[in-house]
C-alpha cells in the first residue's frame, strides 16, 4: 500500500501517459484510482492488471481497462494501442487552437469536447461505456493537393449533410477535425447497437455519389468505431467513392 501512494504522487508529479496498475493486496482499487485521478494534472490511461477482475469490474473501479495476469506480450501491445489512440482522442478533443462553428446540427469542436470529458466522468463514477462513432474524409490531402481547395471542402461538406440525414435524433454530433465528424453514442440499449450503428453509416455513406465535386479523384471515406474508455477500436470500415464522372462511365 505504501509502494501505492508513493506511486500516487508520482503520477501528481509528472505526465504519465499510462499506468499498469496490480491492485494487489487491495480489496478494491477504486479509491486509488479515483485519487489518482483528481491528483494528476493530465488525464492517464489506467490498465488493471488483474487474473480476478473481469473488463466491466476494471471499468467500475475507474480504470480504462483490463489486462490479464499472467500478462501477454501480443495483448499488452494492443492495450498499448488503444491507450494511445485514447490518449490523442482526449488531446485532440480538448486542444482549443482550432475550433469550428455550429452549424446543421453539427455542434462546434470545443461544446463536443464537453460533452466527451462528462461521458470520460460517468465512465470512471458509474462503470458506463460510451461509443465514439468518428467518420472522415480519408483522403483530404490528396483531394485538396490534386483538386484544389473547393473539391476537398464540397465533399467535407456533403459529408456532413449525409451525416446530418443519417444519425438519430438522439445522436450528437461535431466536428473535430477538418475533415472529421465525431459521433457520441450513449448508453447503448443492447450490446450490437454501436456496431450496427457504424455498418448503417458506412453502408449508406457509401452510395452517396454526389460528394465529389471535382469529377476526377474517388473520395475515399473512414467510419471508426472507439469503445470508451478502452480506446479500443471495436469496428473500421476504409471505402471508396467513386468521382460522378468514373461512376457514370464505369
Amino acid at each position: 500500500q505504501p509502494a501505492k501512494d508513493k506511486a500516487v504522487d508520482m503520477l501528481a508529479e509528472s505526465n504519465f501517459d499510462m499506468v499498469i496498475l496490480d491492485p494487489t493486496p487491495l480489496t478494491s482499487p477504486r479509491p486509488l484510482i479515483l485519487n489518482a485521478r483528481r491528483t494528476v494534472r493530465n488525464y492517464p490511461y489506467i490498465l488493471l492488471a488483474s487474473d480476478s477482475f473481469t473488463a466491466e469490474d476494471a471499468v467500475k473501479t475507474g480504470a480504462n481497462d483490463l489486462i490479464a495476469k499472467p500478462l501477454d506480450g501480443e495483448t499488452l501491445k494492443k492495450k498499448i494501442k488503444n491507450a494511445q489512440g485514447l490518449i490523442s482522442m482526449v488531446r485532440l478533443y480538448g486542444d482549443d487552437s482550432e475550433d469550428f462553428p455550429s452549424a446543421g446540427g453539427v455542434i462546434a469542436k470545443s461544446a463536443f469536447n464537453q460533452l466527451f470529458l462528462s461521458a470520460m466522468d460517468r465512465a470512471d463514477r458509474y462503470g458506463e461505456k460510451t461509443y465514439i462513432l468518428q467518420i472522415a474524409l480519408h483522403n483530404y490531402e490528396e483531394i485538396l493537393s490534386l483538386d484544389g481547395t473547393y473539391a476537398a471542402e464540397y465533399a467535407v461538406a456533403k459529408l456532413c449533410q449525409y451525416m446530418s440525414h443519417l444519425r438519430r435524433q438522439s445522436d450528437i454530433i461535431g466536428q473535430t477535425r477538418r475533415n472529421e465528424y465525431s459521433l457520441l453514442l450513449q448508453r447503448p440499449i443492447y450490446e450490437t447497437e454501436p456496431s450496427e450503428a457504424a455498418n448503417r453509416f458506412a453502408d449508406e455513406l457509401a452510395k452517396c455519389t454526389d460528394i465529389d465535386a471535382s469529377g476526377r479523384t474517388d473520395v475515399e471515406v473512414r467510419v471508426s468505431l472507439i469503445s470508451v474508455p478502452s480506446g479500443n477500436i471495436v469496428a473500421e470500415h476504409i471505402f471508396k467513392i467513386a468521382a460522378l464522372t468514373h461512376a457514370t462511365n464505369g
